[in-house]
């Protein structure tokens, strides 16, 4: 395993100032979503809650990028950028901390230190109610997770966000209530910008939950449970609207073993090592979402309990 990672070298493609292509979509990014809001609503509310999705999908992309080091390399600019929660429902101080962890890859796919699985623990899930189950079966389908995976997800993560407030480490219950704050004032100043417009406010509250539908359709299965943590990470090589919204992250093994290359280098970095990286991932490979809609619209890729997990104590 080690002599196939060592054959991907990625150093040409990382950035050594600022990346000027990034920093330009993301204000391109707000001022789309700024038109959005003022002019769509004379022509269809319909049009307008569309728009507000793929742009604050774009937005929670972009956001990805910022906390990885783009388009600056200093991480107070980036957030500042990044302030706006276009989303309205995840701090960006938390996505950050949380996906930083998620990126500690002997953990992927792991009930209780990945803060992004969706595997339970076998042990938990045997002591659930059936109509938890349920839900959480639906939820394992694409549909589901596109239609609830976003309100079950901010549940999960606002009960996780509470236990480490309330936790008995006072520096992480500072640092989680301190997100959440800075967090509150930007969603009001969202809200205050859309009431300048003619857009109301349900308008903007569903594009922002359908952001997160669309968002959900990337996640769904970037990661599978098997022993080798490399094996894990999923590619889809789709070159579409998705794949584009997305910012090429459906390359999730790329993404994974070289965190520190920007979204525009990763479909060349993979072109050019493309069979290492099937090796190195054990094959963990789609062709396109459109594959992936056909197979798991209506159904499983996965069991809800984790399928190699030995339940803890």
């Amino acid at each position: 395993m080690s002599d196939r990672r060592e054959n991907i070298s990625p150093s040409a493609l990382m950035p050594r100032g600022v990346e000027w292509g990034t920093l330009v979509l993301i204000l391109a990014s707000y001022g789309l979503w700024f038109s959005a809001l003022f002019f769509l609503p004379d022509v269809s509310l319909a049009l307008t809650v569309g728009c507000l999705a793929i742009l604050a999908a774009l937005h929670s992309s972009l956001s990805h990028e910022a906390l990885h080091g783009h388009p600056f390399r200093n991480r107070g600019l980036n957030e500042a950028l990044m302030f706006l929660p276009l989303t309205l429902f995840i701090p960006y101080g938390r996505f950050r901390d949380t996906h930083l962890a998620h990126h500690k890859d002997e953990r992927l796919t792991d009930p209780y230190d990945d803060p992004e699985s969706n595997f339970q623990d076998p042990k938990t899930w045997e002591g659930m109610t059936m109509w938890r189950r349920f839900v959480l079966r639906l939820n394992n389908t694409l549909l589901g997770r596109v239609t609830l995976g976003p309100l079950l997800g901010q549940v999960s993560f606002m009960a996780a966000d509470w236990h480490l407030w309330r936790g008995k480490d006072r520096a992480i219950g500072r640092a989680v209530l301190r997100d959440w704050l800075l967090h509150l004032i930007g969603v009001a100043l969202v809200v205050w910008i859309t009431q300048q417009t003619p857009t109301p406010l349900w308008a903007l509250c569903l594009g922002a939950y359908a952001s997160l539908g669309l968002l959900k359709i990337r996640t769904f299965l970037e990661h599978r449970a098997h022993a080798d943590c490399n094996g894990r990470t999923v590619v889809i090589e789709d070159r579409g609207p998705l794949a584009w919204l997305f910012l090429h992250n459906n390359l999730h093994i790329v993404h994974h073993l070289h965190p520190g290359v920007p979204w525009h280098a990763l479909p060349r970095l993979y072109r050019e090592n493309r069979q290492n990286f099937l090796e190195v991932n054990e094959g963990y490979h789609y062709r396109n979402y459109r594959q992936v809609i056909w197979r798991y619209l209506l159904r499983s890729k996965d069991p809800v309990p984790h399928p190699l997990w030995p339940s803890k104590p």
